[in-house]
């Protein structure tokens, strides 16, 4: 276990978190969010650390061969804010009990609501042993550290039946991404929509921008330090309005405007030349990942067109399968963005606390599924005539 991931070398980390075998430094480009870079701009730039609630507990099993075999980003946290699977009943109902449920031991992304790989190992035949083990350490680490539970959030489908199989209670939510099916031009995209859903989203796009607002793309080289001071006065309002405290620092996107400006996608609305709004997403592999809006002005549907209608714009262009953006969102629906399922495994100390955690798991499970269900209903694709 270490307690800061400037601990373990960046290359060893990132080929865990691709999955292969190779000794080499390449970035770990199919999921930005799991990547030493974004993790470790998290910690230095005091965004996710003890003082914040979210004191780092990685989990690195060493390879008798040199270097490691496999990892897991761990925190132990004082409170359950910035991971967007909701446990806080569940910490009200043990404390009015008589518990303490915290600290709790969570694997998780801080502040990142994105699916991704959490049990970080290399290619090799005894793969899903060593991803057994790492729940089982971790599990153990609980134990160690007496905290009340092990939560893993936004893990993949095959590491949540895994966590599942080794009796860990399986949660489900849903979001909303839009699927790219082979899109050439946003209009192709648009074309596939029922006429009414067509129309509204051609008259938003043009609401947007009333008033002379101009739309500006910007990655890689061209991201400078106006750039990211303009996105975070966006953040610090509107962060502060939505959750009182913002949980990033100006220093995170110094960080990552250094070691993931080619991952980065930043789109910013102007409006006579002032940037008056933006939108923050990551570029993946095969997904453009939606992260976070900000703005300084009320104007109509800008909302959309920089956070939803921009992003479909670029993975059309780059080929990306998805774009994913980001928790919770109904409104997506309508803008073409579909629901999906999501996953969280939870390992309860108490007997008494998982029973009553377990019993709730069974109807919320049913619940998710029927809502995902409902909404599929409301698909604003044309129906096929098959």
């Amino acid at each position: 276990m270490v307690q800061r991931i400037a601990a373990v070398p960046a290359s060893e980390w990132d080929a865990c978190a691709r999955g292969d075998d190779s000794r080499g430094d390449a970035a770990c480009s199919d999921n930005p969010f799991i990547s030493h870079a974004f993790l470790h701009a998290l910690e230095e730039s005091g965004s996710a650390t003890r003082a914040t609630g979210w004191l780092p507990q990685h989990l690195v099993l060493e390879d008798p061969a040199g270097g490691i075999s496999a990892c897991m980003p761990c925190y132990l946290k004082s409170h359950s804010y910035g991971e967007y699977v909701f446990d806080h009943a569940w910490a009200d109902a043990y404390e009015r009990a008589g518990g303490s449920y915290y600290p709790k031991l969570q694997t998780a992304v801080p502040f990142t609501p994105v699916t991704g790989r959490r049990l970080l190992v290399r290619d090799g035949p005894d793969r899903t042993e060593r991803q057994a083990l790492l729940l089982q350490a971790a599990a153990t680490l609980t134990d160690r550290l007496k905290a009340s539970s092990l939560h893993v959030t936004f893990p993949t489908r095959e590491e949540w039946e895994l966590a599942g199989s080794l009796g860990f209670l399986q949660r489900n939510d849903q979001q909303f991404h839009w699927r790219n099916e082979g899109y050439e031009s946003f209009e192709d995209f648009l074309a596939a929509l029922a006429s009414r859903k067509r129309k509204a989203i051609r008259g938003e796009r043009k609401r947007a921008l009333e008033g002379g607002i101009e739309i500006e793309q910007v990655t890689g080289s061209d991201l400078t330090e106006a750039h990211w001071d303009a996105f975070f006065a966006f953040y610090m309002d509107t962060g502060s309005r939505k959750w009182g405290s913002p949980y990033l620092t100006r220093q995170f996107f110094n960080l990552i405007g250094e070691t993931m400006r080619d991952q980065i996608l930043l789109v910013l609305a102007r409006r006579r030349g002032r940037a008056i709004a933006g939108a923050l997403n990551f570029v993946g592999g095969d997904a453009l990942y939606g992260r976070y809006w900000g703005a300084l002005e009320e104007r109509p549907c800008l909302h959309f067109e920089v956070c939803y209608y921009q992003a479909v714009d670029f993975a059309i262009e780059r080929k990306l399968a998805r774009v994913e953006a980001g928790a919770q969102g109904a409104h997506k629906l309508a803008r073409g963005y579909l629901p999906v399922q999501t996953y969280s495994a939870h390992w309860i100390r108490d007997p008494g606390l998982r029973r009553a955690i377990a019993d709730y798991l069974k109807r919320e499970r049913l619940a998710v599924a029927h809502e995902i269900a409902l909404l599929g209903e409301e698909s604003p694709y044309r129906q096929s005539d098959s």
